[in-house]
């Protein structure tokens, strides 16, 4: 398939995020605060799932108009209004996140509708011709389930939405003709707007995280104690930060030189922002009831939350390594262990305590990571000064 190029009716590619895909992310990450709401009132494995699934649904379409301002970027006022319309209609379903799967559904449902006609409807400019069509297969075609689940209770709208995920995760890659590797592949990816994208959601995700935190802190009875979990409630997302910079340097190249595999390596990335998202989900809902109560035993729940969420975006981080550069993973997977290990520091000591080993655990990671760069840095400018000797004195 002949990726589409620049002309009447299909304007040029973005080079670099809008301030109105910022405006439009932070709408987005709404929903993801309204997750960790969720997460934090039911702390179980029902809980659990309904976060996975109200995630995986909203997520898929979020990379949904990734890839839309990636090809027609929301230059011109009439663009920039529809993209507006498209966060009214995020903004209804994360307001109805909550209690999705009570009295809220159909307000779900309806803003997920918004969410989708008006990607479809910017997609038109995209001149991409009959891939639209195919888009508008999955896309309308989940978004009506998402609706018919809103209108039925109990099972019913399990079935209606976990249907809906299918047919968007799974379902294209049932049917090779219509697969979304085949459907992207007509789109002209621009890699560092892609790249830029997905990393200004992640500074937004884990600031939004910061936030609901700090909210959590009960200043009446503020102290030393107090003040340190603060400091130690700011450094985990401020180490989840930096391990996610340091890996990603690299990502707008890698993509760059993949050619005819461009559209399925962008794929990957954006699966594999799943667990790294999820991860500061469920890790901000466990740093919140540390914070809330930081010299008690922690549940074994929240201490799960804490060391699993941290787990979690570590294993995302291993994947977008393994997707991007072929960087190894072992590093990232063993911090997930570690991080994993200090659920009992959490369940007999106190939950201040475990959110401090969470944080040594990480600092550790990065400070290894620093020093392997530097012996690999040392090695090389030694190769090279050997290769290639300056003058002698």
């Amino acid at each position: 398939m002949t990726p589409a190029r620049p002309g009447p009716g299909n304007p040029a590619p973005a080079d670099r995020v809008t301030t109105v895909e910022v405006f439009f992310d932070l709408v987005f990450v709404f929903t993801l605060t309204q997750l960790t709401r969720v997460l934090e009132a039911d702390l179980t494995p029902t809980g659990l799932a309904r976060v996975l699934l109200l995630f995986g649904i909203l997520w898929w379409m979020f990379d949904g108009y990734v890839w839309l301002a990636n090809h027609v970027p929301p230059r011109v006022p009439p663009q920039k209004l529809l993209l507006f319309v498209g966060m009214v209609g995020f903004l209804l379903a994360a307001v109805a996140v909550p209690d999705a799967f009570g009295d809220t559904g159909l307000l779900f449902g309806v803003g997920y509708l918004v969410v989708i006609s008006v990607h479809l409807l910017l997609f038109t400019r995209a001149g991409i011709g009959p891939v639209l069509a195919r888009l508008a297969v999955y896309n309308l075609g989940s978004a009506l389930l998402v609706l018919v689940g809103g209108l039925v209770d109990g099972t019913a709208r399990y079935a209606c939405w976990l249907a809906a995920l299918a047919l968007q995760s799974v379902v294209p890659y049932l049917v090779p003709r219509l697969s979304w590797v085949r459907v992207l592949s007509a789109f002209h990816l621009q890699p560092g707007h892609f790249v830029e994208r997905h990393g200004l959601l992640v500074i937004i995700a884990l600031g939004e995280s910061v936030v609901a935190i700090g909210m959590g802190v009960d200043t009446a009875h503020v102290g030393i104690g107090t003040v340190a979990v603060i400091a130690l409630a700011l450094a985990l997302p401020a180490a989840l930060w930096w391990t996610y910079f340091t890996d990603t340097p690299g990502q707008e190249e890698r993509l760059a030189a993949a050619g005819p595999e461009r559209a399925r390596l962008a794929l990957r990335v954006g699966f594999g922002h799943i667990p790294l998202l999820l991860g500061i989900v469920v890790a901000a809902a466990g740093i919140h009831a540390a914070v809330a109560h930081p010299g008690h035993p922690a549940g074994w729940r929240p201490a799960l939350a804490l060391a699993g969420g941290v787990a979690l975006y570590l294993a995302g981080i291993a994947g977008l390594r393994r997707s991007l550069h072929g960087a190894a993973v072992l590093s990232r997977l063993v911090t997930g262990a570690a991080a994993l290990a200090t659920i009992p520091v959490g369940t007999r000591l106190n939950a201040g305590a475990q959110l401090a080993a969470v944080v040594l655990v990480l600092v550790v990671m990065l400070l290894l990571d620093r020093r392997w760069h530097e012996a690999a840095t040392g090695q090389g400018e030694e190769v090279q000064r050997r290769r290639w000797p300056g003058p002698t004195r």
